[in-house]
């Protein structure tokens, strides 16, 4: 269930300028506000189950706690939990945090709580910007401690999304790219997000108008995609994830949008359905 990776899979300093989208490309005006929500039904297809309900998904953005000294920083949250028969054979717990100085755009620190069948993972890691490094500890079977160097405009895997939200888009022509530079596990990525052009789509929520996206990842000389990951946000301001799908080893997996709440802007992409708040 690792499809919050599609919240980083970006570069920006590390990738020559991509077509249409320079580096102060990012709007004066960020597209969230603390409140906002998304929730999430999480599907699983393959040739031996079919189609089936495996889990919900969550996404908000949060207070910080503690923040009076400085009214800057936010939390975005997320987490990822199967339900009925797959808890049987196999149960996700998995929580993601993202500590945030919403005017510099960059994370402050990162941590995840990883429950997969009988696996587990904790793993914490924080920016420092003065000495341009990330400092991580993780802890499996034991405590691992890295420093890894960073460039001057890194995101973690779930402030990404975040960050790549505040693009301006208005221009956007089919084959342009975003840029990010993605730290995940004490490794930084060159990866883009590659604009395909307007979709709409249906979910249970009812008809939107969308921008289709194909997050690739720099191997080599080339870009290329290991797990093949289509996004489709919502074509007005608050460029909300409607839908999410990626290949997996065995099927596919796919998150579908089927509520929000607090919003910045209205949400002007809507065009038929029995949309939920």
């Amino acid at each position: 269930m690792g499809l919050f990776l599609v919240a980083g899979a970006v570069s920006l300093t590390a990738l020559p300028d991509p077509p249409g989208i320079p580096d102060s490309a990012a709007s004066a005006e960020i597209p969230f506000r603390i409140g906002e929500r998304f929730e999430f039904r999480a599907m699983y297809n393959s040739f031996v189950t079919g189609n089936v309900n495996a889990g919900e998904a969550v996404l908000e953005v949060r207070e910080q706690a503690g923040n009076a000294g400085n009214q800057s920083v936010i939390q975005f949250v997320g987490a990822v939990n199967t339900t009925g028969l797959f808890n049987r054979f196999y149960r996700v717990e998995n929580r993601y945090e993202s500590h945030y100085d919403h005017e510099a755009r960059k994370p402050l620190r990162f941590s995840e709580q990883v429950r997969e069948g009988s696996y587990r993972r904790n793993y914490d890691v924080s920016f420092d910007y003065e000495t341009m490094q990330a400092r991580s500890v993780r802890e499996a079977t034991e405590t691992t401690r890295e420093t890894t160097e960073i460039p001057v405009q890194v995101q973690d895997m779930l402030s990404a999304f975040y960050y790549a939200r505040s693009f301006d888009m208005d221009t956007l022509q089919p084959g342009d790219a975003i840029g990010i530079d993605l730290f995940m596990h004490d490794t930084v990525y060159v990866s883009r997000i590659l604009y395909e052009g307007r979709e709409q789509i249906t979910t249970s929520m009812g008809t939107f108008n969308t921008l289709k996206f194909r997050p690739e990842v720099l191997e080599g000389p080339v870009f290329s995609q290991p797990y093949p990951m289509t996004i489709w946000i919502s074509d007005d301001k608050n460029r909300m994830p409607v839908r999410i799908e990626s290949g997996l080893v065995v099927g596919r997996a796919r998150l579908d949008l089927t509520g929000f709440r607090r919003l910045r802007y209205p949400v002007e992409s809507f065009v038929t359905g029995s949309r939920r708040r």
